[in-house]
């Protein structure tokens, strides 16, 4: 394979990088793989000699980085709002991210003995939903820890914990057997899987 090949190569891998940012859900992620696709798009451009295409992707660059700076430097602040039961606006939640949240928790349904469901919201949006059972000895059987798209950093999660550590939550527990997407986002927040049952004590 010749140099000019190679050369074409990785200009093709630059602009699949730009479009595939385009399709990530996290605003974070989408920078950072935009970054990194113009950065080997504005360096094809300029191997090629075409410097207005180097220019675009050197202020795309520029932008990126900004607004990567701003989103890393403000900080998320959320709240948790407790819910006694699984309500209609819950039930709006859960109906509005169905598919989404069958993604990771494949036949997911609401049931009335759900008697724990927490609501964290950033800056009054909700980001995040916990559905569980009260099992007991400060244990919650996790039956939904769920994310939006646009919160699915980690963050909510570690918030949410440590909240319910606040409220004399000692321990939880997934309550069915987790998708593998979701297993390594429980064993990134320090659950332990235990027999296929992941644990974390607070």
């Amino acid at each position: 394979m010749d140099s000019a090949m190679l050369i074409e190569i990785y200009g093709y891998i630059g602009s699949a990088l730009v479009v595939i940012s385009m399709l990530m859900p996290s605003i974070i992620k989408l920078r950072v793989v935009n970054t990194v696709g113009s950065i080997i798009s504005g360096s094809y451009a300029l191997l090629i000699h075409s410097f207005p295409l180097a220019l675009m992707n050197g202020c795309l660059i520029a932008i990126n980085l900004y607004n990567l700076y701003k989103l890393l430097k403000t900080k998320q602040t959320y709240d948790l709002v407790e819910a006694t039961s699984i309500d209609s606006y819950i039930g709006y939640f859960l109906n509005h991210y169905k598919q989404d949240i069958q993604t990771y928790f494949p036949g997911f349904e609401a049931t009335a003995d759900l008697d724990r469901a927490y609501v964290v919201c950033c800056e009054g949006t909700p980001a995040g939903l916990l559905l569980g059972k009260d099992l007991g000895n400060g244990t919650i059987g996790m039956v939904l820890d769920y994310s939006t798209p646009a919160y699915r950093d980690c963050s909510v999660g570690a918030f949410a914990y440590e909240q319910l550590k606040a409220k004399g939550v000692k321990k939880l527990q997934t309550a069915h057997k987790v998708a593998e997407a979701h297993a390594a986002y429980l064993t990134k927040m320090g659950f332990v899987n235990e027999n296929g049952v992941f644990v974390k004590n607070l």
